[in-house]
């Protein structure tokens, strides 16, 4: 049996961004599985009394050196966009929708959601562009924003979320193998090799 990475990010985050670039590597390299788990770090963020890293003085001039600095590090193309962070509301429900029938299909979703976002400085938190990236990669634009307003999708984004909280997830990337986590890109490498040792 596989080795299972649970993948937790948000699609406002950065660094999320970033790792979503670099985990399917890292799990090729492993011969594991990686479960992507988007949730919404605002709730998060609420009960662990943290400020998003462009609102604490000095950490926000050090972030943007350091986000730019990762990405030509990695080879990744990325620019902060001009909103940010936002709301991810309509991605996550985007995401979930698709995930029920078409796990392949909710990843390349992410995927495109992240690099629309983080490349193309489109607005993610509204519904209308979330659809017209679907749409790029041939999900039905009608079902979708039908999907975006319905009960259960929308349950399925709260559900999500307070597993992300049961876990003690607090931050994006987070990474959880046979119940040891880990917070932030930088953590790939211990990840990987935890995963290929069984840990330490």
């Amino acid at each position: 049996m596989k080795n299972s990475i649970d993948f937790y990010f948000d699609f406002s985050s950065p660094y999320g961004y970033f790792s979503s670039e670099k985990i399917d590597e890292l799990a090729k390299r492993c011969d594991c599985e990686v479960v992507w788990r988007p949730y919404l770090m605002g709730v998060v963020m609420k009960i662990t009394e943290r400020k998003p890293l462009v609102q604490i003085p000095m950490v926000n001039e050090y972030s943007s050196r350091d986000l730019h600095r990762l990405a030509r590090f990695h080879g990744i193309e990325f620019n902060v966009p001009s909103t940010f962070p936002v709301a991810t509301i309509a991605a996550c429900r985007a995401y979930y929708w698709l995930n029920q029938n078409d796990t392949a299909k909710s990843k390349q979703l992410a995927q495109s959601l992240f690099r629309a976002y983080f490349i193309e400085d489109k607005l993610i938190s509204k519904s209308d562009v979330v659809i017209d990236i679907a749409a790029e990669i041939d999900i039905d634009s009608a079902k979708l924003e039908s999907a975006l307003n319905d009960p259960d999708v929308k349950n399925l984004v709260r559900e999500a979320t307070d597993d992300a909280i049961a876990q003690k997830v607090f931050g994006s990337p987070f990474f959880v193998v046979d119940g040891e986590p880990f917070w932030g890109h930088d953590r790939l490498d211990q990840l990987e090799a935890w995963v290929k040792t069984g840990g330490w």
